[in-house]
This record gives C-alpha cells, structure tokens and sequence, in this order.
C-alpha cells in the first residue's frame, strides 16, 4: 500500500490555509475520504492507497471567502482539482499553493 499526505498553503498570506475542505476521489470519481485541513494546513486521517489514478479536490472559494477576500461572482476558482497517479508502493506527497487567482502543486516528500 502506499500512503499520501497534503499540505495547503495560502500564497496571499504567505502560511497555511486551515479549515479548507477537500476530498480524495479514485479513478471512478468515487469519493474515497473528506477532510479540512487543520491548522498547519494539513489533513491528517487520509487513508492508505493501491497503485492508481486519484484526484484531490480542494474547495478554494469556500476557504478565501470565509477568510474575507472578496471574490468575484463567480469565483475564477471555486474547486481546484489535482488528478495524479502512483505507479507504486512508498509515499506520495501532494501538495497545493493557492491563491484566489492561481495554484501550483508538485510531488513533494
């Protein structure tokens, strides 16, 4: 099996973006486990994977509106989808530097 982790990080601010709420979906689109990320901008709890196609889905709009930015109606980012694979066993780290107009993401360690 192989484990994975997230980190969001709120490049407005400069730190993590905590209480943003995402989900993990297989190849299907079957939704898998849902979370928030904590204060570090973390989401403990995500569960062990086979070798697969996955997507993390982070509700961007949700958090940079809770967090008073004002957005446009409606937002140029609502949902920011990361769809990746992992081709084998170990550990796969994926995480997401936003804003409410950009995102970047890579395999980290």
């Amino acid at each position: 099996m192989t484990t994975l982790s997230t980190h969001v990080l709120d490049t407005t601010r400069g730190g993590p973006a905590p209480g943003v709420a995402l989900r993990l979906e297989d190849g299907a689109g079957t939704v898998l486990f849902t979370g928030k990320t904590n204060a570090d901008g973390r989401c403990p709890g995500l569960p062990e994977l086979a070798p697969g196609r996955y997507a993390l889905v982070f509700a961007v709009a949700d958090y940079f509106g809770a967090a008073g930015v004002n957005l446009p109606d409606p937002p140029f980012l609502d949902e920011v989808t990361i769809a990746f694979g992992m081709a084998d066993g170990g550990h796969y780290h994926v995480p997401l530097l936003v804003s409410p107009f950009a995102y970047s993401t890579y395999r980290g360690s």
